[in-house]
């Protein structure tokens, strides 16, 4: 009997994620600054080696009806037609998990200063990679 894939219930599967820290700064402000939580303090030893950084964030301020969407316009530019937000730059999808490459400006403790990060004030962060 075929698998009906619009009803993909048994293949999802709950996962668990906490936040290794948060954007504390102001959305105008750059550059941005990330606090991570003491209990995670450790795990940037020898991050200043790097010039960039990858931050994977959680997008907080999207509303649930926005996570439905699987189509939107590029960039919003309703001149453009849909595409699926898997092919696409766009906040709206079923996980909201924006990742950015930042310059690292500084680290100070549990602290790190970084240019051209995109996400908001209270953003929690879910991981830093070298990059």
């Amino acid at each position: 009997m075929p698998v009906d894939r619009q009803d993909n219930s048994r293949d999802r599967q709950q996962i668990m994620l906490r936040a290794i820290g948060r954007v504390i700064s102001p959305d105008a402000v750059e550059p941005k600054e990330i606090e991570i939580a003491p209990g995670f303090a450790n795990g940037l030893d020898g991050v200043e080696e790097h010039e960039h950084l990858w931050i994977l964030y959680w997008m907080h301020r999207l509303a649930d009806a926005d996570r439905r969407m699987l189509q939107a316009h590029a960039r919003g530019d309703t001149t453009q037609p849909e595409r699926g937000v898997f092919a696409l730059h766009s906040p709206m999808r079923p996980n909201p998990i924006g990742m950015t490459r930042v310059r690292l400006v500084n680290r100070e403790g549990n602290r790190l200063l970084v240019e051209g990060l995109d996400a908001l004030e209270g953003s929690p962060v879910l991981d830093i990679k070298s990059g």
